[in-house]
């Protein structure tokens, strides 16, 4: 069992995505999409405080031929900073999909097309498909 909980993060250069998973660590709660400004680190020291984090499962981007994407550099350093700034360890967890299958998810379960365009649904939909990707990989 990890100590603490475990958040995920789906980067962007605009939003982020925030998930964390159950005090178990069995399920993934999409918790809330940040805007990735100078604001970001106190934002996320917060929730980090608030709900016992022990570790964090960073979304990395890799392509079908298991290539990086052209993110991925901007990726990398972005978990060097989180590390140095948390204190926490970070894990790379391929992210392919993970926006489409929140898509997915919110066609289905959203019925209002106003609140389906809010595309901070979408990251902390996508953060929530990684960390259960993650979770369901470490069982």
């Amino acid at each position: 069992m990890e100590a603490g909980r475990i958040l995920a993060i789906d980067y962007g250069k605009k939003r982020i995505g925030i998930a964390v998973s159950d005090p178990l660590n069995l399920f993934a709660i999409p918790l809330v999409t940040l805007s990735n400004d100078n604001n970001f680190f106190n934002e996320l020291g917060k929730i980090i405080s608030e709900k016992n984090v022990g570790k964090i499962v960073l979304g990395f981007p890799e392509r079908e031929d298991g290539s990086k994407a052209s993110i991925a550099g901007e990726i990398e350093k972005f978990k060097e900073t989180l590390e140095k700034k948390t204190g926490l360890v970070v894990v790379l967890f391929d992210e392919r999909y993970s926006s489409s299958i929140a898509w997915e998810r919110i066609i289905q379960t959203v019925p209002s097309k106003k609140k389906r365009r809010d595309k901070s649904r979408i990251d902390r939909g996508a953060a929530a498909v990684i960390l259960e990707d993650y979770l369901n990989s470490v069982k």
